[in-house]
């Protein structure tokens, strides 16, 4: 639904539409791609991701998870996911660990562009919800602990982008 604002500026009165994304899932459907390596730390994001998303609407069979072996395969896996035409979101988890080589900066490259390229080839929202820390400690803290979830934050991403793409005009 379009909502208009006034705004304030040099000519009052001056109407704007304004969209805003409303944190109901259950009129979308949604593609998790969660990475293998680390598990004990992706099955954490994606236990919070799947309760969020349950929490505010969406139904179990509006919702699929893929996992594929490493965080490197997340875009492919998004991709797919996107060329399905089944999904107003998707949603990708990992965790990508820093270790005592350069592998972990290629890594981190290769997955955020890749991730962030699905999201704008396809139009729809492609969540990053890849945690990339430089120790074990901070990626537990960040799947569930100290810090949060970030699958769960994902999740809400996901629906918020999923209801306010949707709102918006196309033509």
């Amino acid at each position: 639904m379009m909502q208009y604002s006034t705004c304030s500026s040099q000519s009052d009165g001056l109407k704007v539409a304004t969209f805003e994304g409303r944190m109901d899932a259950a009129d979308y459907r949604f593609g998790i791609a969660v990475s293998r390596f680390n598990e004990f730390i992706t099955s954490r994001l994606l236990e919070g991701a799947l309760n969020t998303l349950r929490r505010h609407g969406a139904a179990d069979d509006a919702v699929d998870v893929v996992w594929v072996p490493g965080a490197v395969e997340l875009p492919l896996a998004a991709q797919t996911l996107a060329d399905s035409d089944r999904y107003h979101a998707i949603i990708t988890l990992g965790a990508v660990i820093r270790g005592a080589t350069s592998h972990y900066d290629y890594v981190c490259s290769m997955v955020s562009s890749g991730v962030n390229r699905v999201a704008l080839d396809s139009g729809l929202p492609v969540i990053f919800g890849v945690l990339t820390t430089d120790t074990l400690e901070q990626a537990l803290e960040r799947a569930g602990s100290k810090a949060g979830n970030n699958g769960s934050a994902a999740a809400l991403s996901a629906i918020e982008m999923a209801s306010v793409l949707a709102q918006i005009p196309t033509e």
